[in-house]
């Protein structure tokens, strides 16, 4: 394991905070602390991602007034306390559909429903300490969260041109799990698509305006790797699409990209000294594929989960190469 970090030391990934053990074996991932909503061991590349927009897949207000109420309170006290914090438009997650061409060989494609969300909301409902009695007591996903913000997160296993996994220990400034480990990503922004609201976004079809969001799902991550790590975009691969994963603690959803360097890891450390949002992290480590299940132990919930469909995705190229 090699790391980087602002005092430029060798610091030893810290202990693990208890989060549950994640495995790629279907009984353990049962166990862990994320649900798996979309899997794809064999990813996806642009054209078998698409995206279905709409208001349709908004968050509906909570029946009860008083949990309504609550969200713009606990977002005035979290923005007091951090003001760092910024209310940006995010795009809520809202499900999928897997479309089957009639050629039952032919490539699977998937289709995610997106609506429209943001951070005041997210921190108000997700956050909330209250975030349980946002949810529908039922075991549709999509049913079930139709009260949270649920903004998607994005967040990618860029894997370094010596096969090390790239690691980062969260600051203490963020706004979710300060101090945690993550893979690089944040969030794909509506603004990059052209969208500020359903009313207020470029005068366009929504053929134009879904192909549009589609891309940002791929540029979006891109960026987010290039931001936080400070690897050129030049030395990434094209990232392709491994699913999402819904952390239990909260129900925040998050898709997951694997993306190739063709730095090293040791070009990977160099390049992190300077990264654009090097404040958003205090440190970067690459661990083997390996080790990268011990890492996920000190992980949020929806990052185990991006682990999980890693090694999903390596058990398949293995089972293909056999």
């Amino acid at each position: 394991m090699t790391s980087s970090s602002p005092d430029k030391s060798a610091d030893a990934i810290p202990p693990a905070n208890g989060n549950k053990f994640v495995s790629s074996s279907k009984s353990q991932l049962m166990e862990a602390d994320f649900d798996l909503l979309v899997f794809c061991p064999v990813p996806l590349t642009r054209n078998q991602l698409l995206v279905d927009f709409s208001s349709a897949y908004d968050r509906q207000p909570h029946p009860d007034p008083q949990l309504e109420q609550a969200i713009e309170k606990i977002w005035e006290q979290r923005a007091a306390a951090q003001p760092s914090l910024f209310n940006g438009t995010k795009f809520r997650y809202g499900g999928f559909r897997e479309i089957r061409n009639a050629d039952v060989k032919g490539p699977v494609i998937v289709s995610l429903c997106l609506g429209l969300t943001d951070y005041r909301t997210f921190v108000g409902s997700n956050l909330s300490n209250y975030w349980q009695e946002f949810l529908v007591p039922t075991k549709d996903d999509a049913e079930r969260c139709k009260h949270t913000s649920s903004p998607l997160g994005n967040a990618a296993v860029v894997e370094t041109a010596d096969h090390r996994i790239v690691v980062l220990q969260r600051s203490a400034d963020v706004g979710e799990y300060p101090g945690t480990l993550v893979f690089p990503g944040g969030h794909p922004e509506p603004e990059e698509a052209g969208i500020l609201s359903h009313s207020e976004s470029d005068k366009t079809t929504k053929e134009e305006l879904e192909k549009r969001i589609a891309e940002e799902m791929f540029e979006g991550i891109t960026r987010e790797v290039v931001e936080e790590t400070g690897i050129p975009s030049t030395a990434l691969s094209d990232p392709v699409y491994i699913g999402c994963a819904r952390r239990k603690q909260n129900v925040r959803p998050a898709a997951f990209f694997y993306v190739k360097s063709s730095l090293t890891s040791d070009q990977v450390l160099h390049s992190y000294q300077h990264a654009e949002h090097f404040y958003e992290s205090t440190a970067l480590y690459t661990v083997t594929p390996d080790a990268l299940i011990e890492a996920a132990k000190r992980m949020p919930g929806c990052h185990q989960g991006g682990a999980a469909l890693y090694q999903l995705m390596r058990e398949e190229v293995l089972k293909q190469s056999t």
